[in-house]
């Protein structure tokens, strides 16, 4: 059994890391790391779709109460990435072919135009902060780390956000942790690592150029290859 208090002290991941633009301690509760624990397992695939949440059994294994427990599983339902049903409790919702192409269709029409926008209005130091953000990713990937799909949201958040409204920040970042289940199914291969290294590293240079029209089309081309990708791997 994992003690509640070992847990809560122990290693923090790169969302609780302080950077050199963000000094500032992130208090992770046991609920926060619970739902970080068990969205790993799910994006892993360590819970794989289908599977029910034994929640009187993890409960026991990490040495906390049902509570916060149960509110880490109420904000992975809201993530997408459980289903909750009466009498029946939590279960791993299954990857979907028809909910890959919906959420990859809507980033295709959003998200290219918000990186485009956004890559005219930021500072030098967004420019440090997504390269920044772009090493952390590849790091974790060249590590071979559950964290990378994260990361990978991390970086695509970064090209953004400091350049769009708030709604559009929210809607892209929606889109983004929907997608990371298959972000996983897109990287399973080996080598596509190195090929999405090279793209988001094209449009990472693009976007510190301030070339809206080239940012449009990489990143578009990026999202449909991975889409591509994510078609056939959940056809086999």
């Amino acid at each position: 059994m994992v003690h509640a208090q070992s847990w809560t002290q122990g290693p923090t991941d790169s969302r609780s890391k302080a950077t050199s633009h963000d000094m500032s301690i992130v208090v992770r509760t046991i609920s926060d790391q619970a739902y970080e624990l068990m969205r790993e397992r799910i994006l892993t695939g360590s819970l794989p779709g289908g599977s029910p949440v034994r929640q009187d059994a993890i409960a026991g294994e990490l040495g906390v109460s049902k509570i916060p427990l149960r509110e880490a599983l109420s904000r992975l339902e809201q993530d997408g990435l459980l289903s909750s049903f009466p009498n029946r409790g939590f279960v791993v919702r299954s990857l979907s072919a028809g909910e890959a192409e919906e959420v990859y269709q809507l980033r295709l029409k959003i998200e290219p135009d918000a990186a485009a926008d956004a890559c005219l209005k930021v500072s030098e130091a967004d420019h440090v902060a997504a390269r920044e953000a772009l090493t952390m990713l590849e790091r974790e990937l060249e590590r071979g780390g559950g964290d990378h799909m994260f990361l990978n949201r991390a970086f695509h958040m970064a090209i953004i956000r400091p350049g769009v409204g708030l709604v559009t920040s929210q809607i892209v970042e929606r889109l983004n942790v929907l997608a990371e289940r298959y972000v996983r199914v897109h990287l399973e291969p080996v080598g596509r690592d190195l090929r999405a290294n090279a793209e988001h590293r094209e449009l990472l240079n693009a976007w510190i150029a301030r070339d809206p029209d080239l940012v449009r089309t990489l990143l578009s081309d990026h999202i449909r290859a991975t889409l591509h990708d994510v078609r056939e791997q959940l056809a086999v």
